[in-house]
């Protein structure tokens, strides 16, 4: 049974961090939500440093021989893995001059110094900012300026964008590319061990940003504990994870799907991840035998694009396959069971929570339901009073669990968190039996292809196009994607609606945001659908008929 701390919530621990700027913006305790943390597993020692008992650990209970991470060309041991975060560790606190609470943002691929880096953030008592790598520089820089970035960790093949951001700090270092003042060459100068920073279990350690409704970014903050926390819920108890699995996926590192399910879930059970950059669904496959994988984390996009290709490779390593980042079409299932006789693991879980929440494996798996909440978390259907409801109604999803929503300094905390309860976004409906059923999005996120991606955000790229005199953005269904984003424009005077003109705007899109967010499809319009007030009406747009010329 989980029990629930009593309210208030305990005090917190003293921090190690000399920079408090994590722990004072927090958001006020009264609208934080309620925290569970019932499972014998959760219950942590007061002083944590997470990558201490994820990486340290593992190497003194004599685990140091054993594959950590397999790449293209190489392998690194757990014990090889431990002194790249101990140099970079040094090289943080040494040379970029760091201090505990600082935040470092970090850019890279899936690739082994990417993950390195990542946790010698944590294990030097400072506070990860993992970015996305197709990430412009205007989003670069708002993130900068929300989070207050102290220093940047970032690939030199991703290096452009963010020298071309407004609030760039001094203090940077860049990993591949073979330079004398490279990552890997401060590394080669410092000592091979690092005493892990005594960090409290809810000191701030990951702010990890999503993309709002609006287009404005939103920093969530996780502690040393949440980290470990995920690992102990779902990778636990409905995963079943090994220490003889081999993990491998496409989610990015800096996607807290990606970070849990390609690294720390990993490292908690003693297995080998495979960080593989630039994946096709071919070349994922190919990676699966070549490798010998045994769990596969990628969103519903990627599986049904490998479905009818997987006769043709070598699956016979893989167990389990995970599905989360979007709603899982049952026609997908079906798809991917035919092809592999594997039953997909379902999911969902977001950022603001970490990870996975609810799901179902194995046996306990009902065609059709995302699942059932993961051991360690509630969840219930809420109607638009915040009331919660019964069996067969849909409303809004709530959940409460070891890990919630702590937003960045952001008045948004007010509406994701009602009564104690984390408000996903989500409309469900449960039935009788406990299980969740996913039947749409209670706000205007668009999901595609496991992307979160603001209407308003395109808007803001679409209007600074000379052509464009207005414009409205929302998600419409597709097959291969979940949904796509569709964009009405209304064109300035003197500019005539085309294919060509259409091409150019998502081109342009593309030079102005992360390329995933630009509109795959194009409605010219005289005039967009307004309220006597003004207000955009978006829900015409998504309605919208065939008569509307439109360009793809």
């Amino acid at each position: 049974m989980t029990r629930p701390y009593a309210t208030p919530l305990p005090e917190f621990s003293a921090s190690a961090h000399e920079d408090h700027f994590a722990r004072a913006h927090l958001p006020a305790r009264e609208l934080w939500p309620e925290m569970l943390f019932g499972l014998p597993e959760l219950d942590y020692p007061a002083r944590l440093n997470c990558v201490a008992e994820l990486l340290d650990r593992a190497v003194a209970a004599g685990d140091g021989g054993r594959d950590a991470i397999r790449f293209p060309g190489g392998v690194w041991s757990y014990a090889q893995l431990l002194e790249q975060v101990d140099r970079i560790a040094h090289v943080l606190r040494g040379p970029m001059g760091l201090k505990t609470g600082n935040r470092v943002l970090l850019r890279g691929a899936n690739h082994p110094v990417m993950a390195a880096a990542v946790l010698a953030v944590l294990k030097a008592g400072m506070v990860a900012v993992p970015t996305m790598p197709l990430l412009r520089a205007r989003e670069l820089g708002a993130i900068m300026a929300k989070a207050e970035v102290n220093a940047v960790l970032c690939a030199d093949a991703l290096r452009a964008e963010l020298e071309a951001a407004d609030g760039m700090p001094a203090s940077a270092a860049w990993f591949g590319s073979g330079a004398p003042d490279s990552l890997e060459a401060l590394m080669a100068r410092q000592p091979a061990s690092f005493a892990p920073a005594d960090t409290a279990a809810d000191d701030v350690c990951l702010i990890s940003f999503t993309s709002g409704t609006t287009g404005v970014p939103k920093g969530t903050m996780h502690f040393h504990r949440d980290l470990l926390a995920i690992c102990d819920c779902f990778p636990r108890s409905v995963l079943r994870a090994r220490r003889d699995d081999v993990f491998i996926g496409t989610p990015p590192l800096a996607f807290t799907f990606g970070l849990g399910g390609l690294l720390l879930f990993p490292l908690r059970v003693g297995a080998a991840t495979v960080l593989l950059e630039k994946l096709t669904p071919e070349t994922l496959l190919q990676a699966i035998g070549q490798y010998g994988a045994t769990v596969c984390f990628t969103a519903p996009t990627f599986y049904r694009q490998m479905a009818p290709l997987a006769a043709g490779y070598a699956l016979a390593s893989l167990e389990k396959t995970v599905s989360a980042g979007e709603a899982l079409p049952l026609a997908t299932r079906e798809a991917w069971l035919q092809a592999t006789g594997l039953n997909m693991i379902d999911g969902i879980g977001a950022t603001e929570m970490l990870h996975i929440f609810i799901s179902a494996a194995d046996g306990d798996i009902r065609p059709g339901a995302t699942g059932k909440p993961v051991p360690g978390y509630q969840a219930c259907i809420l109607d638009r009073d915040g009331k919660p409801v019964g069996p067969g109604v849909t409303g809004r999803l709530a959940v409460k669990g070891p890990t919630g929503c702590r937003y960045l300094a952001d008045e948004r905390q007010r509406d994701y968190v009602l009564n104690g309860w984390n408000l996903t976004g989500d409309a469900y409906e449960m039935d009788a039996d406990g299980y969740f059923f996913y039947r749409s999005r209670t706000d205007d996120m668009i999901i595609s292809a496991g992307y979160n991606i603001a209407g308003p955000e395109v808007e803001d790229a679409l209007l600074r196009h000379p052509a464009v005199a207005e414009c409205g953005v929302v998600g419409t269904p597709d097959e291969e994607r979940g949904q796509v984003v569709e964009a009405h424009v209304v064109l300035k005077p003197g500019h005539a609606a085309s294919p060509q003109l259409a091409a150019e705007l998502q081109e342009f899109v593309k030079g102005q945001i992360a390329p995933y967010k630009y509109p795959r499809a194009i409605r010219f319009l005289a005039a967009l659908p307004r309220t006597e007030t003004g207000k955009l009406q978006r829900f015409k747009l998504r309605a919208a008929d065939g008569a509307a010329k439109t360009a793809e």
